[in-house]
């Protein structure tokens, strides 16, 4: 996931394109979309990441590269999305089916180098897969593989089962992961006719990123007031918008579906204003979603 600036000074866009399998590895400190996390503590990568509406284990929808210069633990810092695969968890502007979580090490830790990293494929191996075996479904911490071939991990039989029928039966061993996902469509309001004009500078975008502003919403509807965005749950400071993920992001996702699918109008991520480190590792942030009225 690219990034550029956009006209309000304040505000990157982030975009995607495509690149070598190996610069989004964790070594490389990656935004990326798809696939597995490349996950920034490699000890505690969590094992449950369950839905809030089915309890079954989330899939990996995207993270987010978001340094803070100003704190010394936030030297390295990225918010991670992860969603349902199941459609019908998918309510209209409900939240349940998305789980967020922030994590940030300090410039100096036990991972990763102190200078900035090379590009370059063979410089400093990634880690990661021997610090923590992961999900090849969800990348959530595993500590049962494949019977015969030993090398693909699972967090759940569920999750093997959904690997089997993608083709692990063929090749015995996988990565890719499928998710059903349908393009919105909207009437158009005066909050849409703003929200498309903003999109269409930059139609390519599937990310604004603005910390501490305002999201730009898509509807004038189910847009929250301060007291619904809950404090931070391990050191009680009010949360802020960071981000949001625009529907375009659909679009790389698998799109037109006559199925149900997975959908939003927007993604609004809050984070803890003071980005604490309280708490464990990777801990869990809040998503404010907003649907297009239908």
């Amino acid at each position: 996931m690219a990034k550029a600036e956009g006209k309000a000074p304040c505000i990157e866009l982030g975009y995607l394109e495509e690149c070598a399998a190996w610069k989004l590895e964790s070594r490389f400190f990656p935004c990326k979309v798809g696939g597995k996390p490349a996950w920034l503590d490699l000890f505690d990568v969590p094992s449950k990441i369950p839905c809030g509406k089915c309890d079954k284990q989330c899939i990996f929808l995207c993270q987010v590269y978001a340094p803070y210069e100003e704190l010394d633990s936030c030297f390295h810092r990225t918010v991670f999305i992860f969603i349902c695969r199941d459609p019908s968890c998918c309510k209209y502007n409900e939240n349940k089916n998305l789980v967020v979580y922030r994590c940030q090490l300090n410039r100096r830790n036990k991972f990763f180098m102190f200078e900035p990293p090379v590009e370059e494929e063979k410089w400093q191996p990634d880690i990661s897969p021997e610090l923590c075996k992961t999900c090849c479904v969800c990348g959530a911490k595993s500590g049962s593989h494949c019977g015969k071939c030993k090398v693909a991990y699972y967090c759940s039989k569920e999750h093997q089962v959904i690997d089997w029928k993608l083709g692990h039966k063929e090749r015995c061993s996988s990565d890719d992961i499928s998710v059903e996902l349908q393009k919105v469509t909207s009437p158009e309001d005066r909050q849409f006719s703003k929200f498309t004009s903003r999109i269409k500078r930059n139609p390519d975008q599937v990310l604004r990123y603005n910390r501490g502003g305002v999201p730009l919403w898509i509807s004038t509807h189910h847009i929250p007031n301060e007291e619904d965005i809950p404090h931070c749950e391990y050191c009680g400071t009010q949360r802020q918008f960071e981000f949001q993920i625009l529907p375009q992001m659909l679009n790389y996702l698998g799109l037109d579906s006559t199925e149900d699918s997975v959908d939003w109008g927007t993604l609004a991520v809050y984070t803890c204003s003071q980005s604490c480190d309280e708490g464990p590792a990777y801990k869990q942030e809040f998503l404010w979603k907003q649907d297009i009225i239908s």
